[in-house]
């Protein structure tokens, strides 16, 4: 039996820092210190070719147990619906009215910060809100 490996999540992106940025709001992530030799991300930035500036970030859960996030610049823009997506985990063990109300409070939260409501899945038992991030990638709440 092989052991389980460590893995990030990477998102195709345009604006790495920015939406970056906008999943340590909604995860509780940090931004990691910049490499040794550098006393800022702009510094990084700066020492390399006006190409590569901005071209990726990334952010990391605090507590070390969630994967770490990787923000890449590319080219083309998104098309289509995602092949893959965050769900973030905020009624976990809830059900009915409870559950919902847990959802619409995150939601309300995110909402400010640039998200997009797309729709309410509830059957009156379970429940999740289909949202987009700022750069209209899919993520439910959970």
């Amino acid at each position: 039996m092989s052991s389980i490996k460590q893995f990030q999540v990477t998102f195709d992106c345009a604006e790495p820092e920015r939406l970056a940025r906008f999943w340590c709001e909604v995860l509780g992530y940090v931004v990691p210190p910049p490499p040794a030799g550098f006393a800022t991300w702009d510094d990084v930035n700066r020492s390399q070719a006006p190409e590569d500036q901005g071209s990726w970030f990334a952010c990391s859960d605090p507590s070390g147990v969630g994967p770490r996030l990787y923000f890449q610049r590319v080219p083309e823009g998104k098309v289509a619906k995602n092949r893959l997506h965050l769900d973030v985990r905020v009624g976990t063990g809830l059900v009915g009215e409870e559950r919902l109300a847990a959802l619409e409070t995150e939601c309300a939260r995110l909402v400010p910060l640039g998200a997009v409501r797309v729709r309410l899945l509830y059957d009156g038992n379970d429940s999740c809100i289909v949202m987009q991030d700022i750069e209209g990638n899919e993520f439910c709440l959970d």
